[in-house]
C-alpha cells in the first residue's frame, strides 16, 4: 500500500485506500519568524543585509501597498542581497543554517503535530512562499514528503537575482498542491497556515487551520470510504 494512504470500511467487505495529505505552511505557521530574511542576513551577515533592507525598501513598501507583486519584491531583495553567489555557496550557507539555525525557529507543538500525522501514515507536503534552497534539507530531516516553494533561477552556476517559479503565495499555493496530486486527489487532507497568505490553500481542506483560530484538534482516523 503506498504510503500516505489507509484502509477503511468494513473489514468483511473489499476495502479502498485514502489518500490523507497533511500540508503545512512554514513561516508563522512552524517556526516562529520569517525565515527568508533570518537566512539572508545568516548567509551574507549584517551589512550586506542592512544594505539589502535599504535598496529595496520601495518594493516593500510597494508591495505592502499592493502597488507591486510579492514576488518582483522578494525577486529584488534576493538579487540585492545574495545576488551572484554560485549554487555551491548557497547550498552550503542553506545546508548549515538548516541544521544550526532553524531548530530554534521551529514550534514545539508543530514538530508533534508532524510527528502524529507521519505516525498515522499521512503524506506530509511542506507548502512555502520562501526558498526550497534550504527548505529541502530541513525538509527530508523532519520526514516530508514533498516541499513546494519557491524557485531560484541561477545561470552559469551563479543566482541570477530572479526566481525561477511564482512566488509560491496564496493562489500559488493551491495551483501548486493540485499539481503535485496529480490524478490521485487526496480524499482527507489537513492545512494549516497563519496569515492570508494560506487562506486559499486552508479553503482547500478538509481540516484546516489557522493560528490563532482556536487549538490543534486532536487527530482522528478517517471512518469513510473513498466514493
Amino acid at each position: 500500500m503506498p504510503e500516505g494512504t489507509i484502509h477503511v470500511g468494513d473489514p468483511d467487505q473489499p476495502q479502498q485506500a485514502l489518500r490523507i495529505v497533511a500540508a503545512f505552511d512554514f513561516d508563522g505557521t512552524i517556526t516562529t519568524l520569517d525565515t527568508l530574511r533570518d537566512f539572508v542576513y545568516f548567509a551574507v551577515g549584517r551589512g550586506r543585509f542592512a544594505a539589502g533592507i535599504v535598496r529595496t525598501a520601495p518594493w516593500f513598501i510597494g508591495a505592502l501597498t499592493r502597488m507591486c507583486g510579492r514576488g518582483p519584491a522578494k525577486a529584488r531583495f534576493l538579487a540585492a542581497t545574495i545576488g551572484g553567489m554560485t549554487r555551491s555557496e548557497l547550498e552550503t550557507a542553506a545546508q548549515l543554517y538548516a541544521e544550526t539555525r532553524l531548530p530554534s525557529l521551529v514550534r514545539p507543538e508543530m514538530i508533534a503535530r508532524i510527528r502524529d500525522h507521519r505516525q498515522l501514515g499521512h503524506q506530509l507536503v511542506l507548502v512555502s512562499a520562501s526558498p526550497t534552497l534550504y527548505l529541502k534539507f530541513w525538509s527530508a530531516q523532519a520526514g516530508f514528503d514533498a516541499v513546494l516553494a519557491t524557485e531560484l533561477e541561477f545561470r552559469d552556476d551563479k543566482f541570477s537575482g530572479r526566481l525561477a517559479s511564482p512566488n509560491c503565495w496564496g493562489p500559488e499555493k493551491v495551483r501548486r498542491l493540485r499539481q503535485w496530486f496529480g490524478s490521485d486527489q487526496p480524499c482527507v487532507q489537513y492545512a494549516y497556515g497563519d496569515s492570508r497568505g494560506d487562506r486559499e490553500m486552508l479553503a482547500l481542506a478538509d481540516h484546516p487551520w489557522l493560528r490563532g483560530h482556536g487549538a490543534l484538534l486532536p487527530l482522528a482516523k478517517c471512518s469513510s470510504v473513498r466514493e
